[in-house]
């Protein structure tokens, strides 16, 4: 009886620790997430204000161009009276050309930056984390859970039931069960690649197209290989509206669960790369573009290769 109550107090001593831990831990990563979020508001902020600064400019600019490129019309007479250059003009030629080029360059100035301000709000949402458990043997992960990479060498550790065995693949630990979230995936260390997401009973024994993202009901995903860049859904394939272009650095994935919408964006210019929408799809198969189930991010080695990572 004596040794029960020490057990129990032993145990009741734990769990208070255990619970002291976690609620440290947890206070911790809220303060994180308020120091992050606030550095995120700050960086919005001043890219508002350059967009702004930048807009106005070519504002000013375009105006005076078209007041010095417009011809006046006397109002007493029909025909058009060019505007009589001042002494301080008689040296001052313009250049067409220079002029149409400067207006180009602060045009793609002002759409880059308004790309670049709509992928930083986007960011906002937590960052992704690979789930250990999904990862094929030949994958390991960074510290922080948020980098993968292939590996030759099999880790000692028992086989995990979610584990993918033969095909290389891997989840996400955190999946998307409503709202809107957008995430995005490096893939400039590999030369092919798959990237996408899948529901959590999407196959993870053999390698028949059950188990392969895209090949199936439960994936979709945007691929690489061979330089073709395609997307895939249900083993249909479909080309890329960026096909042709060179490859994505990094991809975006933006993913709206209650509309049952899914695009897949060149990250670094927010292009958008393709869409699967169930109003864009035929009317026998918009059931499958209905999300039932939690969507996990998801990514595929395609050719398992020395020193290609994937954060």
């Amino acid at each position: 009886e004596v040794m029960k109550h020490q057990v129990k107090d032993h145990f009741e001593n734990m769990l208070c620790v255990l619970k002291q831990d976690e609620k440290a831990v947890v206070d911790s990563l809220d303060m994180e997430l308020k120091r992050t979020r606030t550095r995120l508001d700050q960086i919005l902020k001043n890219w508002v204000n350059h967009q702004e600064q930048v807009t106005k400019s070519i504002s000013i600019i375009l105006t005076v161009l078209n007041k010095t490129l417009t011809p006046k019309e006397d109002k007493g007479q029909s025909e058009i009276v060019p505007k009589r250059p001042d002494a301080a003009e008689k040296d001052i030629k313009l250049n067409d050309k220079r002029f149409e080029k400067l207006l180009k360059t602060l045009s793609s100035i002002s759409k880059n930056l308004k790309a670049q301000l709509q992928r930083k709000t986007m960011l906002l949402s937590l960052p992704i984390v690979i789930d250990m458990q999904t990862c094929h043997s030949h994958i390991t992960l960074t510290s922080e859970g948020r980098g993968a990479a292939l590996s030759n060498i099999l880790p000692a550790i028992l086989e995990h039931p979610l584990q993918f065995d033969k095909v290389c693949c891997a989840l996400g630990s955190s999946p998307v069960t409503e709202g809107v979230r957008y995430w995005e995936v490096d893939v400039r260390c590999c030369s092919t690649w798959a990237v996408g997401v899948a529901y959590g009973s999407l196959q993870r024994k053999g390698q028949d197209k059950g188990a392969k993202l895209g090949r199936n009901r439960n994936s979709w995903c945007m691929e690489l290989k061979k330089g073709n860049l395609t997307s895939w859904h249900n083993n249909r394939r479909v080309v890329c509206q960026g096909a042709g272009q060179s490859p994505p650095g990094r991809v975006g994935v933006w993913v709206n669960y209650d509309k049952g919408q899914l695009m897949f964006y060149d990250a670094d210019s927010m292009v958008l790369l393709q869409r699967f929408s169930a109003a864009l799809s035929p009317v026998f198969d918009r059931a499958h573009h209905q999300f039932t189930e939690p969507l996990f991010p998801a990514i595929r080695f395609l050719k398992p290769a020395e020193n290609q990572n994937c954060p």
